[in-house]
């Protein structure tokens, strides 16, 4: 009997080696080859002259509290903030105060480490204004010390200042704003910006930005960012601060991106999500280079969008593969009837991820299939599939792991941003996501393309049911349905921060945040972003993480 099920599994394997061969799925060294990651040097080369400057006016006696040295967008990339470096006779922490124009938009923290030298970031300024900051040392026996700085900004950049960007409702003692957070406007491409709850920009880089955009937990935050801002590629992934100074810059091989894409506003190898892992290394969602092999011009197995990678963040290469070709069935990315990128198979479309530190697993989102998974990272074994493709359908070994819905929950379509939120318990997941509700493959075709909304769902994972639990969007109809992007995140006070992002055939982008009773406390519109720069995801971030705990805690 044993030996008879080794040899049935044996030949299983055998099996799925062989169809994998005829579609021409890529081994981990080819993909690895592919896309080739390192680090790279230029911009902190470029930037060592005035991280160098700024060391050594720390050590300069001559800046005191009452003679500070203040510089306006220190390292050339941010220019609403401020470098203020300064010494104190005594240990002091240090608050903070750029004053707002109107209550509730004042950015404030505190540094609460006692020190005699002090290297202060001063975030969130106004554009083209003479910026009043509050500046207080507080010493362990409760003496202070007072002052105000003044620091002048430079007027918005034009393809900045032409947005519209029009606040319709702003309930502030009801939103999640904190002493210094801002929703930060996530775009397809072009400049990331970052707004109060009067929709005035406080934060911006001068450098394009492209889908992804994450707080690390050192309080820095990752991106996707470009050379320079005329290239046409997207193959740089930035950790960076708020000050513009960066860290590490990972560089991948633009052999492998698709230059042939004609719907996308620029090319692009990691496409949708990277995320940060308890190692620290960086999980991110690539395409495995098919695409562009020249042995495959003419062929159908060219695949994008469909294969993750670990990052080290220790030396800038691969160290892990996860191609989803190998995970789910090969039915799913041979058949020809899926959309394509210039003859490449998009078959699946992996839009978002989530790590779940307690269990070590991972959701993530497929757009194409109108799939969200949740399975084991170590092991890639699913705990649970959701995904309106009948049971019938799927081969038997996954039909175990499918989620039934409960009575008035619909399978969802064409979704972003699947995330797991407080409430997750050993045996029930708590999901959010973002249902497009646009059904590509195994979609709700009932009420495909009628609306789009943010939607809570609890996942009995003994049962293997799902119950939507809660939902937004839905009765504000087709005006508000999204054919692609979106967001839907929760807030530290149980508010939600939606996106609907590609409304008006993409020339209009709606940010929400409601309470859990679904109360509407904030609605901005923005539109005249240029091509392809509407949201393509909202997030409300501190822009003092490190300095709130976990006040400044994301689900993301």
């Amino acid at each position: 009997m044993l030996v008879g099920w080794g040899g049935y599994q044996g030949y299983q394997t055998w099996q799925t080696a062989q169809i994998e061969k005829k579609l021409g799925v890529l081994n981990t060294k080819q993909i690895k080859q592919n896309i080739t990651s390192k680090f790279r040097t230029t911009l902190q080369k470029k930037q060592a002259p005035l991280v160098k400057k700024y060391a050594a006016i720390a050590k300069d006696s001559r800046y005191t509290f009452a003679h500070m040295y203040t510089k306006v967008n220190p390292y050339k990339r941010s220019p609403l903030s401020a470098l203020a470096i300064f010494r104190t006779k005594k240990a002091t922490k240090i608050t903070i105060k750029v004053l707002g124009k109107t209550n509730k938009t004042a950015i404030t923290t505190t540094y609460k480490k006692y020190q005699k030298d002090h290297q202060i970031a001063i975030l969130g300024l106004y554009a083209d204004d003479d910026n009043q900051v509050q500046v207080t040392a507080t010493a362990k026996d409760g003496s202070k010390q007072m002052t105000t700085l003044h620091l002048h900004t430079a007027a918005l950049p034009k393809d900045l200042s032409d947005i519209n960007i029009d606040v319709k409702k702003a309930d502030k003692s009801r939103m999640e704003i904190g002493t210094d957070k801002l929703a930060f406007i996530v775009r397809t491409t072009k400049k990331p910006f970052a707004v109060d709850a009067d929709g005035a920009i406080r934060w911006y880089s001068t450098d394009y930005s492209q889908h992804v955009f994450k707080q690390l937990s050192n309080g820095h935050i990752l991106r996707l960012a470009k050379k320079n801002n005329s290239a046409d590629v997207y193959n740089e992934m930035l950790e960076e601060d708020y000050l513009g100074r960066v860290y590490k810059d990972y560089h991948f091989n633009t052999e492998a991106v698709d230059k042939n894409l004609t719907t996308d506003a620029e090319y692009t190898l990691i496409h949708h999500d990277a995320i940060e892992l308890p190692n620290h290394n960086i999980l991110a969602t690539v395409s495995d280079g098919t695409a562009n092999l020249k042995s495959r011009k003419n062929s159908q197995n060219r695949y994008v969008e469909d294969t993750l990678v670990e990052i080290s963040h220790q030396t800038g290469k691969i160290v892990r593969v996860i191609d989803f070709k190998k995970l789910l069935p090969s039915e799913m990315y041979s058949a020809n009837t899926m959309p394509k990128h210039s003859g490449a198979k998009d078959w699946i479309h992996i839009n978002s991820l989530y790590y779940q530190k307690k269990t070590g697993d991972l959701v993530v989102s497929g757009r194409h299939q109108d799939i969200v998974m949740k399975l084991n990272y170590r092991t890639l074994k699913f705990v649970w599939i959701y995904c309106g493709k009948p049971q019938a359908d799927w081969p038997h070994q996954y039909r175990r792991y499918l989620l039934t819905p409960t009575k008035g929950t619909n399978f969802t379509g064409g979704q972003h941003a699947a995330i797991l939120i407080p409430g997750t318990t050993a045996n029930t997941d708590k999901l959010l996501l973002f249902n497009n509700n646009v059904s590509l493959a195994n979609g709700d075709k009932k009420t495909s393309k009628k609306y789009s909304q943010g939607v809570a769902y609890s996942i009995n994972n003994r049962k293997k049911t799902i119950t939507q639990t809660w939902q937004y969007g839905q009765s504000l109809g087709v005006k508000n349905f999204s054919l692609v992007i979106g967001s839907d995140r929760y807030l530290a006070n149980q508010n939600r921060l939606l996106d609907f992002g590609y409304l008006k055939n993409g020339t209009e982008s709606n940010i929400r945040e409601v309470t859990k009773n679904g109360q509407l406390v904030y609605n901005l519109y923005l539109s005249n972003f240029g091509d392809g720069g509407y949201v393509y995801r909202s997030e409300r971030f501190s822009l003092y993480p490190k300095n709130d705990g976990h006040k400044a805690d994301t689900y993301e």
